[in-house]
């Protein structure tokens, strides 16, 4: 075989694991889908629905742990997108685990993961419907999880590029909510509008008890609902074998995990906790829920 021959070959073997890679799923998510779904994965029910509990337990110090959260999960993902670049697989870290640490590395990590993921769909689908139901009480939460959990299924049977393209839209619908909830309450400390205005001021994630009312070990036991709350965000890892380009795709959402993290996260906690003092969030309502009609309310609701 001559040299042009074999050049022209391994071009066209390079080509079609541009379209499917060796486990022979297809390459079909752009840059685009990879980045909303690593922004989408790391903006659940922990952030939306579970920071009430840590709120009411913590206080602003929790503004503190998600920080300190960040930087250890930022650190993760740095490690992961190096193992990424150096082999791109659908096995992500299950793989990588097989590969440096033996079979049974990978095969526990690779079910513990399915395990994992099991149980904390079940936990936001049934999110899903707690939230439809607050804003729909007629609607039954497990509908809502029905209907959630089917569309899910179905959407993952059809396409990777379906699938990509509706994480692509959901996500973009979460970014727009925190963002939304971030210039709102902006304006709500600046300017005094809505039923909000008159006691809002940045002095409550330090006046009501202090930054950290319950004290650094209380703090500092919230952390593991911290983590859970950051659970999604290593699912870039999982794009890397379905990527069109995953070195460059999947180095551009690492990147950025620390911007995703200042604003998404600490941001929306911020203005949370500085539009309402901390007392007057409870254990049983998201925040998002409680925040949004007083922030839209120009009369004062009834105590």
């Amino acid at each position: 075989m001559t040299t042009a021959q074999t050049e022209q070959n391994h071009g066209n073997s390079q080509t079609a694991t541009q379209t499917t890679t060796e486990e022979g799923y297809r390459r079909e998510l752009g840059s685009r889908q990879i980045q909303m779904i690593a922004i989408g994965g790391a903006l659940g029910t922990g952030l939306f629905y579970g920071s009430s509990n840590a709120i009411a337990s913590i206080g602003p110090s929790l503004i503190a742990c998600y920080a300190a959260g960040g930087i250890i999960i930022y650190f993760v993902m740095r490690a992961l997108g190096e193992m990424l670049t150096y082999r791109p697989t659908s096995g992500s870290f299950a793989d990588h685990a097989r590969e440096f640490l033996g079979p049974f590395a990978g095969f526990t990590t690779g079910w513990s993961y399915w395990a994992l993921w099991t149980a904390v769909c079940m936990a936001e689908v049934t999110a899903a419907g707690a939230y439809i139901n607050y804003w729909w009480p007629a609607i039954p939460t497990w509908a809502t999880a029905a209907v959630a959990l089917v569309v899910l299924f179905a959407t993952n049977l059809v396409s990777v590029k379906l699938f990509g393209e509706l994480e692509f839209w959901f996500s973009a619908i979460k970014v727009v909510a925190i963002v939304a909830l971030i210039v709102i309450g902006v304006g709500v400390l600046t300017f005094g509008f809505s039923t909000a205005g008159d006691s809002a001021s940045v002095s409550h994630l330090w006046k009501d008890g202090g930054f950290a009312p319950h004290g650094a070990w209380q703090s500092m036991i919230a952390m593991q609902g911290v983590i859970f709350a950051y659970g999604g965000i290593e699912l870039i890892g999982i794009t890397a074998g379905e990527a069109k380009n995953p070195k460059e795709s999947i180095r551009k959402a690492i990147n950025s995990v620390p911007v995703r993290i200042g604003i998404f996260y600490l941001g929306a906690l911020i203005v949370l906790l500085s539009v309402f003092s901390w007392t007057q969030y409870t254990r049983e309502s998201a925040p998002s829920c409680r925040s949004s009609p007083r922030l839209a309310s120009p009369v004062r609701p009834e105590s």
